[in-house]
């Protein structure tokens, strides 16, 4: 098959990497893809909302299969696009359409739909400017730490932890009255702050039937012990020590089995991934926010982990195959972690030149790339907030967070940053 792969991070070079093992794949193209998916197939300078060169290239270069990577182009349409015209109307896409992407795109529509399905998540209320006062009134009603979301996408940075009422009010009233996330934040959601464990859960799903993945754990606070603003992502570890058979057992009958009628209920074509954001309260699984693609970073932390041919997967979620599908998985251990340009989440600069890269011997790490570019001489360069993705393997959660740091150590530029305690909690928890 001819794939086409939209979007340039390292959730996107996770995807090539694992489409590139399968012999289903014939020809790879990555638009815009970044300097790690250059080596796996031909990259192609393509906006991921430029919806008309998405669609020629499809026809051009007789693509079979097309697999959107980021949340952008699905909130805003792409499949919708692509079906509606006569020429691609039979493409098969990973993806779900628009209505679908609107649990992601609109964080007020997500949390009604879980209500309106009975699935378990925190409580909340939806504020507008209009009705600013009432959101205020509702903040004090709380417990601290109040938790503020912009209602749109808002790049994994949205989300506010608020621990007094007097900086949940500052933050509201910036959100809504100074756009603190643009358009975004038009509506901001109010919830409750639960206190557990998170836990990622990816699920593919045909509309029809699913699957789910391997499942993960993220860390999304930029600074050491989770401190300091959310970022998109500082790194992940798989698999998840408290994720054992019996609370998975939950997390299936709970929110993944009710969230899958629901979309047939609410006739969403869903085909694609669902990354389910769920807090390990006490036991009960609680659902924090649903993503309508895989995770970043998380992806480079399960992909590792899918044993099954990868392009077969994808292949049954876009051709509503997937019950036909035998979804097998490593059990091995992997941990990711984040490099990212000194600054990050803030203003960061771009153009710094990457060594070591090429001192790769080591097979127990993956690196991938996200945030990465080439110079015409083919020097790798940052080019982004989140530059790149280095995946340990092994036998236990130790050794794989030791398999990472050891990469990580070998690679460098200036101002580089990353954490240095991803999988420590886990270890902890482990013991």
């Amino acid at each position: 098959m001819n794939i086409l792969l939209v979007g340039s991070g390292g959730r996107e070079h996770a995807f090539a990497w694992k489409i590139k093992q399968s012999n289903l794949c014939k020809k790879l193209y990555i638009a815009p893809g970044n300097a790690g998916t250059s080596e796996l197939g031909i990259n192609l300078p393509i906006n991921v909302t430029d919806f008309q060169n998405i669609k020629d290239t499809c026809i051009r270069e007789s693509v079979d299969l097309l697999v959107v990577g980021p949340e952008e182009p699905l909130v805003k349409g792409l499949r919708n696009y692509l079906s509606s015209n006569p020429e691609t109307s039979h493409l098969p896409i990973v993806g779900p359409d628009q209505l679908g992407a609107t649990l992601e795109g609109s964080k007020d529509f997500s949390k009604q739909f879980m209500k309106a399905n009975n699935i378990p998540t925190a409580g909340y209320d939806t504020f507008t400017e209009d009705t600013l006062n009432e959101g205020l009134s509702f903040i004090r009603k709380q417990k601290l730490p109040v938790v503020l979301k912009a209602d749109g996408l808002a790049a994994g940075k949205g989300v506010l932890i608020c621990q007094s009422y007097e900086e949940a009010e500052a933050s509201f009233r910036e959100m809504l009255l100074e756009k603190k996330f643009g358009e975004a934040s038009a509506k901001v959601v109010i919830e409750e702050f639960l206190s557990g464990i998170e836990l990622s859960v990816f699920v593919a799903t045909d509309g029809e039937s699913y699957k789910i993945l391997p499942e993960a754990k993220d860390y999304k606070r930029i600074g050491e012990k989770d401190t300091g603003p959310n970022t998109g992502g500082m790194g992940a570890i798989s698999p998840v020590p408290f994720a054992d058979q019996a609370f998975m057992d939950k997390v299936e009958e709970e929110i993944v089995k009710p969230t899958i009628e629901g979309l047939k209920k609410e006739n969403i074509d869903y085909r694609g991934f669902l990354f389910i954001g769920l807090m390990n309260v006490d036991g009960q699984p609680k659902v924090i926010e649903y993503n309508v693609r895989m995770g970043d970073p998380e992806t480079q932390a399960v992909l590792p982990r899918i044993k099954s041919d990868f392009v077969a997967l994808l292949k049954a979620i876009a051709t509503k195959g997937l019950a036909n599908y035998t979804l097998q998985t490593e059990n091995f251990v992997t941990s990711t972690v984040v490099m990212v340009a000194g600054g990050y989440p803030e203003s960061y600069e771009k153009g710094k030149k990457i060594t070591g890269l090429h001192a790769d011997n080591n097979t127990s790490s993956i690196t991938f790339h996200a945030g990465t570019s080439l110079t015409k001489d083919g020097t790798v360069q940052t080019n982004g907030g989140r530059v790149l993705g280095i995946t340990g393997k092994g036998k236990s959660v130790e050794e794989a967070i030791s398999n990472a740091y050891e990469r990580v150590s070998q690679i460098s530029w200036e101002n580089v940053n990353y954490r240095r305690d991803i999988g420590q909690d886990i270890l902890a928890y482990a013991k």
